[in-house]
């Protein structure tokens, strides 16, 4: 039995000490990975045409050990080779003038490094670079301490796929700000936004016609913005410039055909790619409203300010009596409640230019941006300018202080901190120092808001308000003849019938220098 039990035990031993040799003898050596790519195409080696945006996704396995990262590139479009640890990214492939083959190629990397940083990593004969690490310390280089990936063995064949491109049209649209009303003077400013599946830089150019769209003007696609006015309002075939950016020193070269005046009349506007594919053409307005481009009369333009309808009638007939009816039927008039305009810092300076003399006459509540935006440039256009305004006290929703009425008049200072809310009717206003000869003027029923002023060194009094309510200059014109103000309602100042008709002859006529 002892003898039988010895012989189980030598033969358990013999088996363990064969078992340990053949484990120490021949030891198995480290596997290098393998790459994939998450796409299987029909045909094995390139898939369907895609898009130059696209994303890829790769893995790989490794059977001894960890991946961790990879390395890819765009086999002729880079030869670098860029190492990542993620699984995936998001590429835009640049187009040409026509569908192109990119070939990508990604190669795995297991755990199995060698315990130190390797200034260059070899694949295939192929330089990778050095081994990625976390640069710390910003300084471009690594150093001894900062994290890295110790990379071990790298899939010897990569995973390699063709991508057929193809190039996607642009698409273009207008900004929701470029609303064109239903009348206008050929003056308006519009923009565009633009895009493309294959990224915003394949756009080169923009496209823009007026009413056809086979005689178009192509802009950079810098350009999102535009002013178009017109060159020569008397022209047989007018055209319109194009300002860049609504920049009076960044006009196109070129004009834009077609402007139909006195008519309705339709933009367009296109993006076009690198390869030469476009959007469609896109009209403003769209095809179930109008856009009716009125030829000035004359030069004289009414900017009607008001709020309602009150005083429109009075001036028409006044503007169409002056000096014997020399403007009957030959001045223009932009009613700014009905006339929205687009891009009013830009498109109401530009309008005004239109003309030479303008007369502007508000209630109580002007539209102060216009009148900062517009009246200096348009002075120093070579414009004149006429204004009948009040302004009540300062609101939330009408903010007025001294600087808002310096930005456009020359004011010192006001007469008095508040308007005076009511003036009576019959309140006499009458010309002083060298403008005792100007038509004495009478108010004919009350108004609200009256303010006197002190003019600038730049400017002289014209009216003096005489009245038991209030006294003081309520009326100045600059010394250079370009801007003339009275802070009250004109229409309602013609108690001596006829003497306002005779006050606009005066400034229109013998300061400004008008000729119709």
């Amino acid at each position: 039995m002892k003898s039988n039990l010895a012989f189980v035990v030598l033969f358990l031993i013999s088996v363990f000490i064969s078992c340990s040799d053949n484990i120490t003898d021949k030891p198995l050596s480290n596997k290098s990975p393998d790459t994939f790519l998450f796409l299987y195409p029909a045909d094995e080696n390139q898939l369907s045409q895609q898009k130059s945006r696209l994303k890829v996704h790769w893995w790989g396995d490794d059977p001894d050990g960890l991946i961790v990262g990879y390395f890819f590139n765009w086999k002729g479009l880079d030869d670098k080779w860029t190492f990542t640890a993620k699984n995936d990214s998001l590429f835009s492939l640049p187009i040409g003038t026509a569908d192109t083959t990119f070939v990508f190629q990604v190669i795995s990397v297991d755990n199995d490094g060698n315990g130190k940083y390797d200034s260059q990593i070899i694949w295939n004969d192929i330089n990778l670079g050095a081994e990625p690490f976390i640069d710390e310390n910003n300084d471009g280089i690594y150093n001894q301490g900062e994290e890295y990936f110790d990379l071990g063995l790298i899939d010897p064949t990569p995973a390699t796929l063709k991508f057929p491109i193809k190039n996607t049209p642009p698409t273009i649209q207008w900004t929701k700000t470029s609303v064109l009303p239903s009348v206008s003077f050929p003056v308006i400013t519009v923009s565009w936004e633009f895009d493309d599946l294959d990224g915003i830089e394949s756009i080169v150019k923009i496209n823009i016609a007026l009413n056809d769209t086979s005689d178009y003007v192509s802009l950079d696609r810098s350009a999102t913005l535009v002013t178009l006015r017109i060159d020569d309002v008397n022209a047989s075939q007018p055209q319109m410039q194009i300002l860049i950016n609504g920049n009076q020193s960044n006009i196109f070269p070129k004009k834009l055909k077609n402007l139909k005046l006195d008519d309705n009349n339709r933009l367009y506007v296109q993006a076009e790619d690198i390869s030469g594919a476009k959007s469609s053409f896109i009209p403003l307005p769209s095809a179930d409203n109008n856009w009716f481009v009125k030829k000035p009369k004359g030069k004289m333009l009414v900017v009607d300010d008001y709020s309602g309808t009150t005083g429109e009638s009075f001036y028409q007939n006044t503007f169409n009596s002056l000096n014997g009816g020399v403007l009957a039927n030959k001045f223009d008039v932009l009613n700014l409640e009905v006339d929205k305009i687009p891009f009013p810092n830009v498109t109401m300076l530009e309008t005004l230019k239109l003309f030479s003399n303008v007369y502007w006459y508000s209630d109580s509540s002007p539209n102060l941006d216009y009148l900062n935006i517009v009246t200096q440039k348009y002075i120093n256009a070579g414009g004149k300018i006429a204004f009948s305004l009040t302004f009540q006290d300062s609101t939330d929703s009408f903010p007025i202080d001294l600087a808002a009425l310096q930005g456009f008049l020359p004011v010192e200072k006001l007469g008095e901190a508040k308007p005076l809310p009511f003036l009576l009717s019959n309140a006499n206003i009458t010309g002083t120092g060298n403008y005792s000869d100007y038509p004495s003027l009478k108010t004919t029923s009350t108004i609200s808001f009256i303010r006197t002023y002190q003019p600038s060194n730049v400017a002289l009094p014209v009216y003096n308000l005489i009245s038991n309510q209030k006294t003081g200059v309520v009326s100045f014109i600059d010394v250079s003849k370009d801007l003339f103000f009275i802070g009250m309602p004109l229409h309602q100042c013609d108690g001596n019938s006829g003497n306002v008709a005779k006050l606009l002859e005066k400034i229109f006529f013998d300061e400004f220098g008008f000729t119709p």
